[in-house]
């Protein structure tokens, strides 16, 4: 059974402990640092096409390469770079009005409809990008107020950590904002802690090294 395979299943495990579908769940391949050649042999080849890139200028690379894919946009977007976003069907990490305006200027200069998600800092990390907790229903009412931009849902990184069980109450607090506002989408969960997510009501997961790397065996006793 392939990386892929693998990560479905887990993924599907943890709906059913919470009662929820599979069908609820959808996985965006973090293709990050591997070449078109590496992405088709372990995602497009299971017939997977949602992937997800975090640089601008490494998406444009590899993209012509890739026609069948779905891309996502998970990184950190630079206003400059906003006119480049048009291909990706969803943009993760809408984190402030600036970066907005931006987008707004470029929806109304090619008729475009950025489908966007509101990235937020539940954790309050220094070095995290997002928008804190409680100016997040600012930002999206701001959002909304813009017509070439559809706010569909809330996009959160845990803290690093060893134990995923670490992360679920950043999680929950992510689940509860996305319920007060309205919204339908939860992106959170990577390879580390994507169970615990899904558990906590993810309906995006975005899962990079757990389908690209198999972990190393022990060695023998």
């Amino acid at each position: 059974m392939g990386l892929i395979s693998e990560v479905r299943s887990r993924i599907a495990d943890a709906c059913q402990r919470v009662g929820r579908s599979p069908d609820e769940v959808t996985l965006v391949a973090v293709s990050k640092g591997h070449n078109p050649d590496e992405i088709r042999e372990a995602i497009l080849s299971a017939g997977h096409t949602v992937l997800g890139e975090n640089r601008i200028q490494e998406w444009r690379a590899k993209a012509p390469e890739l026609p069948e894919a779905s891309w996502h946009f998970i990184g950190n977007l630079q206003r400059n770079k906003a006119k480049y976003s048009r291909q990706f069907a969803l943009i993760h990490s809408l984190n402030s009005a600036r970066l907005a305006d931006a987008l707004q200027a470029v929806g109304e200069r090619h008729d475009h409809l950025f489908r966007v998600l509101i990235e937020v800092n539940v954790a309050g990390e220094m070095s995290k990008q997002g928008v804190a907790l409680e100016q997040a229903e600012q930002l999206a009412d701001y959002v909304r107020s813009l017509d070439r931009l559809a706010v569909e849902g809330v996009m959160t990184m845990a803290p690093f950590g060893s134990d995923p069980e670490q992360a679920r109450r950043y999680f929950t607090r992510l689940r509860t904002l996305r319920d007060k506002l309205g919204l339908v989408e939860l992106s959170m969960g990577m390879s580390g802690d994507f169970e615990v997510a899904v558990e906590e009501g993810a309906t995006i997961v975005r899962i990079g090294s757990a389908l690209f790397e198999r972990p190393k065996e022990a060695p023998p006793a």
